[in-house]
């Protein structure tokens, strides 16, 4: 099986020939880094939820760094979702740095200057878009 010719969707490719599911990683590496976050996921059925935020994300990502089929415009319509919650827009798109660098740590040598290139410039486009006003 060859590499995909993206580097976003082979790193996505590569963690989940390492890993199972990210949401722990992904979730445990959020707390770390912003403990706020915590106190948004203690009601029962949170670990359901955390895996369905971070499978909706994944897609939008895929979408975004892709064909931008439509599954990308889910976040602008979050990050207007999650400001009704009252998380601030800064906390909603740091989301995605820490998406970034859980797949950095489960990938380690195979994380390539051309996938850490590709994540940085993504990112920044991340920022921009939803920036944009609705």
């Amino acid at each position: 099986m060859s590499a995909p010719s993206n580097p976003i969707e082979n790193s996505f490719e590569l963690a989940a020939s390492r890993c199972a599911d990210l949401t722990p990683l992904v979730y445990q590496r959020l707390f770390e880094q912003h403990p706020e976050t915590q106190t948004m996921f203690r009601s029962q059925g949170s670990e359901l939820v955390m895996g369905s935020m971070l499978a909706l994300t994944i897609e939008a990502i895929l979408d975004f760094a892709g064909e931008r089929r439509g599954h990308f415009r889910l976040i602008a319509c979050e990050v207007a979702s999650h400001d009704g919650y009252g998380t601030p827009r800064e906390l909603f798109i740091a989301f995605f740095a820490v998406i970034r660098d859980a797949l950095r740590d489960l990938l380690g040598d195979e994380w390539s200057p051309e996938i850490a290139q590709a994540w940085d410039q993504l990112l920044v486009e991340i920022d921009a878009f939803a920036t944009i006003p609705a």
